[in-house]
């Protein structure tokens, strides 16, 4: 049988669709607006009036990035760097999220280890300490630059090992009954039923991996070791025509900082904006649920 709703049920459902509806038009214009405007001529934008729909289509601000070599070796160390970091992050965050998700009857000082990775949440050493420590390691100028100095995220540790410590204990202690040790548990019980946390890091790290410019700045010495945002930093936001040849001037005098900087905003969260659908189930249920029977 079909529930009838009452009138103000559906009064308050209808109420609802219209606020997400409107919250989602509100998204989604300035998203419209900055890719009219990257599709758009540098004197219509210049001029304010590309609104929802490109004036005078041209795709210009695309063909100044995509048509260099520079550019492309800059995607291929960002996605060397994706890869590399994200394996690193998560490796290092399981690792170190599950010793530390344990009582301290079972870990002795395990609070002790806590405090030492929050307090570097609440203070940092600095850019000059950080340089200099990269520099002296001898990786400066190197994939291991972009990497290493992040190779723990913090934040990341604190949400996983939260997140282990709400999964069902009685798991855990029917591994160790069949023999199985931490090193088993871990991988075999607690990785496959922390798939929504993992999924959750993951794409914190990704995104980060993939934004992250300051560091291309300050660890490579060459600009054909650059990553894609530090490259689009340097040439199209602050127009440093030192790396521009003389065969880009034409197409640089066709673009101006309105449209190159539409065109990086959707040149950058592209990769993200089609990797997000597919971890987006993950963050709407918890797989444990009712995994412990009585």
């Amino acid at each position: 049988m079909v529930e009838q709703l009452t009138l103000g049920r559906r009064l308050f459902v209808s109420a609802n669709y219209f606020v997400l509806a409107l919250l989602s038009i509100l998204c989604l214009v300035p998203l419209i607006h900055v890719l009219a405007v990257s599709f758009s001529s540098s004197g219509a934008a210049t001029a304010g009036l590309v609104k929802l729909w490109p004036v005078e289509f041209t795709t210009s601000s695309y063909e100044f990035v995509l048509a260099k070599p520079a550019f492309l070796t800059s995607i291929g160390v960002t996605l060397q760097r994706v890869a590399l970091g994200l394996t690193i992050n998560m490796v290092l965050t399981i690792l170190v999220a599950y010793p530390l998700s344990k009582e301290v009857r079972k870990f002795k000082f395990r609070s002790i280890y806590v405090w030492f990775f929050v307090i570097t949440m609440l203070f940092q050493g600095g850019l000059i300490p950080l340089y200099m420590t990269v520099n002296y390691t001898g990786i400066m100028d190197t994939i291991w630059a972009l990497v290493l100095p992040g190779a723990v995220p913090v934040f990341n540790v604190v949400l996983l090992l939260n997140f282990f410590r709400g999964l069902p204990k009685e798991l855990e202690e029917a591994a160790f009954i069949d023999g199985a040790g931490h090193w088993t548990t871990l991988w075999r019980i607690m990785v496959p039923l922390s798939a929504p946390a993992l999924a959750t890091i993951t794409l914190f790290a990704a995104v980060g991996h993939w934004n992250a410019w300051f560091d291309g700045l300050i660890f490579m010495d060459s600009p054909d070791h650059y990553p894609l945002q530090s490259y689009l930093q340097t040439v199209v936001i602050n127009r440093d025509l030192s790396l521009v040849s003389s065969t880009d001037m034409k197409s640089l005098a066709e673009v101006n900082d309105r449209t190159a900087k539409a065109a990086q905003i959707f040149m950058g969260a592209l990769p993200i904006l089609l990797v997000y659908p597919f971890l987006q189930r993950f963050f709407m249920k918890g797989i444990v649920l009712g995994s412990v029977k009585e």
